[in-house]
C-alpha cells in the first residue's frame, strides 16, 4: 500500500544522533556521541527509598490519574525554587509539569505558531527541539552564534526580514551543541529586542545547575518585565532522564493553552515521577547534590580538554565549557566534516556527531562536531580521546 502522510511529518527525518548511536553497540566502539546523564550521577539508592516508602504508604497516588498541571507539592515546590531564581514571577506566572524539556519546548511552539510563522533560533540548534517545531510546519530561521551566544546584529536583520517572527528560542547555558553560554550583555540585549519588535523567547535551561566554572550568569526570564519570555527546564540533567520530567514557567495565559494541549497529547506527565522528584528535592541538601554533580561532570570535562589541548592537531579548534554535557571541536575549512566523522566510526572506533545535525538545513555546510564527555566512563574518555588526538594529526598533520 502507499501511504500518503501528513504535510506535518513527510519532510521529518530520523535524529541523526540516534542513527550515529546504532554504531555504538558494535564491539570496541567509544561512543562520544550520547548526551547521557553519567550513571553515576543518579542517586539511585534515595530514589528507591522514595519510591519503596511510595507505593507503600500510598500506592495509590503512584499509579492513579492526576491532574494535568502536575503534582499541586511538586508545582508548590517548583514556584519557590524557581522565584528564588527570579524565574517565576507570582504576580504573571504560573507553572505546568511537563513529560520532559522536549515536550515543554514542544507544547510551546504548539499554542503559539501557525503554519508559515517564524520560529528563529541558535544556530547550530538541539535536534530534539528543531524536530518539534518542524512538525509544526513553521518557517525555521537560523541566527549564526559568536563565542558569547547569538549574534545580536544577525538576530534583528532576521526580525526584520523573516515574516511573522514570532518566537526566538535559544539555550543561554552551556548550549546543546556548541557548549557556549550567553554573556549577560547579550541576554540584556536579546530581551531588548524581543520587546521592540514584540516577540517571545523561549528560554531552554536544562543545564543551568551543571555550572562548573565561572560565574552564575541571570537568566532571561528574570529580566523579563512585559510577560514575554517562557522558561523550560528538566530534572532529566539533575535527578533522572528517565523520569521524563520537565516543567514551564510563563505567564498564565500561556499555561492555560499548554493544559489544554498537554490533555490531548498525554493528560498528564508521569505521576510516580513527579512524586518522587518532589520528595527527593525537598529531602535532600540540594546544594550538595549540585556540588556533586559539578563535580563529576568537571572531572570528565577536564579529562576530555587535557587531549584535545595536548594531543590534537593544532588545526582544530574548540570551546571550552563552562558546564554542561559538550565540547564543540572546529575543523580547519579544508578538511570534509563528514568524512571525518565517518572514518572516526569506521576506522577508530570513535563515534562523534558531525556538525551539520544541528543545523535548519542539514545540507549546508559545517566543519564542526560535537562531544560528550557525560556518558563514557572517565577511563573511556580517556582511551577514545588519545584515539582520536592520533587520529587528528594523522589526517591533519
Amino acid at each position: 500500500m502507499n501511504y500518503k502522510f501528513s504535510d506535518k511529518v513527510t519532510k521529518l527525518q530520523a535524529s541523526a544522533i540516534r542513527e550515529i548511536l546504532k554504531f555504538t553497540s558494535v564491539p570496541g566502539v567509544i561512543s562520544f556521541a550520547a548526551g547521557n546523564p553519567a550513571p553515576e550521577a543518579f542517586p539511585t539508592e534515595r530514589i528507591a527509598e522514595i519510591s519503596a516508602e511510595l507505593l507503600r504508604d500510598d500506592p495509590i497516588l503512584a499509579l492513579q490519574y492526576n491532574i494535568t498541571e502536575g503534582y499541586a507539592p511538586l508545582r508548590d515546590f517548583l514556584k519557590k525554587w524557581l522565584a528564588s531564581k527570579k524565574c517565576y514571577n507570582a504576580d504573571f506566572d504560573d507553572i505546568i509539569v511537563t513529560s520532559g524539556g522536549q515536550q515543554a519546548n514542544e507544547l510551546s511552539c504548539k499554542v503559539l505558531l501557525n503554519e508559515g510563522e517564524t520560529l528563529l533560533c541558535e544556530s547550530p540548534c538541539f535536534i530534539g527541539s528543531l524536530n518539534a517545531f518542524r512538525s509544526y510546519n513553521v518557517n525555521l530561521c537560523g541566527v549564526d552564534m559568536d563565542d558569547d551566544g547569538i549574534n545580536l546584529e544577525k538576530l534583528e536583520n532576521a526580525v526584520k526580514t523573516q515574516k511573522n517572527v514570532k518566537m526566538l528560542y535559544v539555550i543561554p547555558n552551556f548550549q546543546n551543541p556548541t557548549g557556549r553560554t550567553m554573556s549577560l550583555e547579550k541576554r540584556k540585549a536579546v530581551y531588548e529586542l524581543a520587546c521592540k519588535y514584540d516577540f517571545i523567547i523561549l528560554e531552554d535551561d536544562p543545564y543551568g545547575e551543571l555550572r562548573f566554572a565561572g560565574e552564575n550568569i541571570p537568566t532571561i526570564k528574570s529580566l523579563d518585565t512585559e510577560g514575554r519570555v517562557i522558561y523550560s527546564s528538566t530534572f532529566s540533567k539533575i535527578l533522572s532522564s528517565g523520569f521524563r520530567t520537565g516543567f514551564v514557567s510563563a505567564p498564565s495565559e500561556i499555561i492555560q493553552k499548554i493544559v489544554v494541549c498537554k490533555q490531548v497529547s498525554d493528560v498528564h506527565s508521569n505521576i510516580w515521577a513527579q512524586v518522587v522528584a518532589q520528595r527527593f528535592m525537598t529531602t535532600v541538601n540540594l546544594d550538595e547534590h549540585f556540588a556533586s554533580l559539578r563535580k563529576i561532570y568537571k572531572k570528565k570535562c577536564d579529562i576530555m580538554c587535557s587531549y584535545i589541548d595536548g594531543g590534537f592537531s593544532e588545526k582544530i579548534s574548540y570551546v571550552r565549557p563552562e558546564g554542561g554535557l559538550f565540547v564543540w571541536c572546529t575543523l580547519p575549512d579544508d578538511c570534509d566534516m563528514n568524512d571525518f566523522c565517518k572514518k572516526a566510526i569506521q576506522e577508530y572506533k570513535i563515534a562523534v556527531v558531525p556538525g551539520n545535525a544541528f543545523n535548519i538545513d542539514e545540507s549546508e555546510k559545517s566543519h564542526s562536531f560535537r562531544l560528550n564527555y557525560s556518558t563514557p566512563t572517565n577511563e573511556q574518555i580517556e582511551k577514545g580521546m588519545e584515539i582520536l588526538a592520533k587520529m587528528t594529526k594523522d589526517i591533519l598533520g
